[in-house]
């Protein structure tokens, strides 16, 4: 999931899906050097909608709750 700053905030971008965690690892990296997002967040959600969230990685710049 991307990041980007709206004034003094952080906003989440679009979520993608990933076929594997190396994979969401990469995309997130990508997201964040690639593409220019203040940051990026890899992470891993179990159950839908409510369920825990497991961060695997981030980058740059993310709100408290996405640090790894």
């Amino acid at each position: 999931m991307p990041f980007d700053f709206a004034g003094r905030e952080l906003v989440p971008g679009e979520q993608a899906k990933c076929a594997s965690p190396a994979a969401a690892i990469e995309r997130a990296q990508g997201m964040w050097r690639v593409l220019g997002h203040a940051g990026a967040a890899a992470f891993v959600r179990v159950g839908y909608p409510e369920g825990s969230i497991t961060v695997l990685r981030t980058f740059g710049t993310v709100p408290e709750d996405f640090e790894a």
